[in-house]
């Protein structure tokens, strides 16, 4: 059975391990210590079986812990999920740099440090990439497989193949810039509509309305380059002359974010963004999201592209 070390024990690590076991896959979780790893264990084999319409077994999970496994036999692909911080991961990816039989890519999934920071001075850098899944991992399709200033291409092709084989859809990124691809292309829209919401030009229900049911809906079936590829170029150009000047070029973080930013008011988590949520509707914006997710996902699958 081919494996992959997954490192880390939170929310992301949940979800890519349970994708990998879906997929056949021997999966090796390591965390802090032996007792986090295994609670979380029955969490990704639930998961697992809810993906897969195959059987998953439990022998397909082993734990450990980051500072002490030793055993790579079999081992396809390593990927560290741990705490957003630089330095941490730069003492991991230091670690694995020794440990790591040379042939086996690492991956970090950080969205936010670049794989040439991580990585730096590293004497195997040439194997090392960002892979950079999305929340919820074990449904969101995308890998952004990125490549450092010193990452092999070739090698990175053959990780964006091992993704392909488990059913997801990776994009190779050829340089490290902030964001990668998907995010930079996320974050101008926020920033747009944040612009919109702060100028009291809608409500931010009315942007949600606006991109589900407009150019979000169309996006579940072709991407944005695809889809004026069909509608035509010259149109886009002619609005784009209109559009541009006007749009949003702010540097810094809206003031209506900022607000709420300051007020604690983080979204679901504090009960509180740019609306109040009750534990109940949290839960069920919860269920919503998550049962949509899974009929989009199966939409994508109707047909290859």
């Amino acid at each position: 059975m081919k494996k992959v070390v997954v490192l880390g024990t939170g929310t992301m690590a949940v979800g890519i391990a349970a994708g990998f076991i879906s997929s056949g896959y021997g999966v090796i979780l390591l965390g802090r210590n032996v007792e986090r790893a295994q609670a979380v264990v029955s969490e990704i084999m639930g998961l697992a079986k809810g993906l897969s319409s195959s059987s998953t077994s439990p022998d397909q999970i082993q734990t450990g812990t980051i500072d002490d496994w030793s055993d790579w036999s079999d081992v396809a692909l390593v990927l560290e999920t741990v705490t957003e911080n630089l330095a941490l991961k730069q003492t991991i990816f230091a670690s694995l740099d020794k440990r790591v039989p040379t042939h086996i890519p690492i991956g970090s999934n950080s969205s936010g440090f670049p794989i040439s920071q991580i990585s730096q001075s590293l004497k195997t850098a040439e194997r090392m990439f960002n892979m950079h899944y999305f929340m919820p991992a074990h449904i969101v399709p995308l890998v952004e497989v990125v490549l450092g200033q010193a990452s092999d291409p070739s090698m990175a092709k053959k990780v964006c193949q091992l993704f392909e084989e488990t059913g997801k859809k990776p994009v190779l990124v050829n340089q490290d810039i902030p964001g990668f691809l998907a995010n930079r292309i996320q974050h101008a829209l926020m920033r747009e509509a944040l612009a919109l919401v702060n100028d009291g030009i809608a409500t931010p229900e009315d942007v949600d309305t606006a991109v589900r049911y407009s150019f979000g809906f169309r996006y579940a079936a072709v991407g944005p380059m695809t889809q004026k590829e069909i509608s035509g170029w010259e149109g886009m150009a002619i609005a784009a002359k209109e559009i541009y000047p006007s749009l949003s070029n702010n540097t810094e973080i809206s003031p209506c974010l900022n607000k709420i930013l300051k007020e604690r008011k983080f979204g679901i988590k504090s009960k509180e963004g740019f609306r109040t949520w009750s534990d109940e509707e949290a839960s069920e914006m919860k269920r919503k999201y998550e049962k949509r997710l899974k009929a989009a996902f199966d939409v994508l699958q109707i047909e290859p592209d």
